[in-house]
């Protein structure tokens, strides 16, 4: 299979469009070709791209802030004397004179699949600043690894943020340049777009599910995040995620981050046997191990935590289509709200600088998960009408913009 990048590098035809245009790219560390040069480098070499700027989402284009919220400054691109614009600094959105080093920007970010995670958010971004400047976005696409399933509650109005740019289930099962196609018709957006596609994408094939992993297309995984460190991250993802609004660890400061949660002060055993007999069908498709950890930094740094880890690696034991991570990880907060009602679950802090409202709320876009969760009287039922409502609803809107 070929992913957009190294079609747009081979095949001179798709270039010929940008004759006599200035352009820019927007890419990060995991923007690289199958031999791991990174597309700032590979496009730099194209005789026939005139390259004049380059930005950076959250974290970088290269690779250098390792946290959350943890902003990135402009600066000047010592190989190729460009400047490069951090869209995840003073701004979030391009500024006027950002737009006006370019006509064309070329869009290459490896997501993980998930509404919370920012690339597609600035994605948004950059698609409405240039249907205001008169530019031309283009979607160098990448695989989505996480692959078509859908899940999670849908983002209401008025909760829009940074980690939620629109009404779409947390796990939306479209890669980057899908999810263009849908943004330009949703916010009606009149710009010129397109989408290089992948060739030979097969997002339902095991055992990658979405990621190449075959043994003629399989492909390393650079990370597009610091703490994205490999596929069994990308595919909990979508539920460990919402760890980051709670006071339990989500593993930043271990060697597993955002695949495993815990804390000093709760029971691991009697947690996962509660969820079993809650909703053992919210627990298929992978394998719970309680384990212990220390984090080196973040949350509870120094202390030993009980915790468990969702592991889903073992092809004989991980299934794609009943694996739900975002309900796995509703189900431990109940458990725990059943166990111990007045654990301090919920953290309160400013989260991607959301002053008023709870981190939680802001990573589920809307309070419903929460409330759900502090409800002593509400069942996995209850959860699942809301979540399914949205998810079959979700299904059919991205069903005309799907490319694979």
């Amino acid at each position: 299979m070929q992913f957009g990048l190294e079609r747009f590098i081979q095949d001179s035809t798709l270039r010929a469009p940008l004759a006599g245009r200035r352009v820019a790219l927007l890419a990060h560390p995991a923007s690289v070709t199958r031999d791991l040069t990174h597309a700032l480098d590979a496009i730099a070499a194209l005789p026939d791209v005139k390259l004049t700027a380059a930005f950076g989402p959250q974290h970088g284009l290269r690779g250098d802030k390792q946290d959350n919220m943890i902003e990135s400054p402009d600066y000047t691109d010592p190989r190729l004397g460009i400047p490069v614009y951090s869209l995840y600094g003073e701004v979030r959105r391009p500024t006027d004179a950002m737009m006006a080093s370019f006509d064309v920007l070329l869009v290459d970010l490896q997501d993980l699949g998930c509404r919370i995670y920012t690339f597609i958010t600035t994605l948004l971004y950059v698609l409405e600043a240039a249907a205001k400047h008169g530019k031309a976005v283009w979607v160098l696409d990448r695989p989505n690894p996480a692959g078509r399933p859908v899940e999670g509650l849908s983002l209401r109005p008025g909760w829009e943020s940074f980690v939620g740019a629109a009404p779409m289930p947390m796990r939306h099962g479209m890669t980057m340049g899908e999810l263009g196609h849908w943004f330009i018709a949703h916010f009606g957006l009149e710009l010129e777009y397109r989408v290089i596609a992948m060739q030979g994408w097969q997002p339902d094939v095991a055992p990658g599910y979405g990621w190449p992993q075959g043994v003629d297309d399989g492909r390393s995984w650079v990370n597009p995040s610091p703490n994205a460190a490999n596929l069994s991250m990308a595919r909990a993802y979508a539920g460990t995620v919402m760890l980051e609004g709670t006071t339990l660890s989500e593993g930043r400061g271990t060697t597993r981050p955002l695949e495993l949660f815990g804390a000093p002060d709760i029971d691991t055993g009697r947690l996962l046997a509660d969820m079993r007999q809650m909703a053992p069908q919210w627990l298929q498709g992978c394998v719970l191990r309680e384990c212990w950890f220390e984090p080196t930094f973040h949350k509870h740094v120094g202390k030993l935590c009980a915790g468990v880890q969702i592991h889903v690696e073992d092809p004989a034991h991980y299934n794609h289509q009943a694996f739900k991570p975002w309900r796995l990880q509703a189900l431990a907060f109940k458990a725990l709200r059943q166990q111990q009602p007045d654990y301090p679950i919920w953290r309160d802090f400013p989260y991607e600088y959301e002053l008023d409202k709870l981190a939680i709320d802001v990573i589920n876009g809307s309070p419903l998960l929460r409330e759900w969760v502090d409800d002593s009287a509400a069942t996995p039922a209850d959860l699942d009408a809301l979540a399914e409502a949205d998810e079959n609803a979700w299904r059919q809107t991205r069903e005309p913009f799907l490319l694979y």
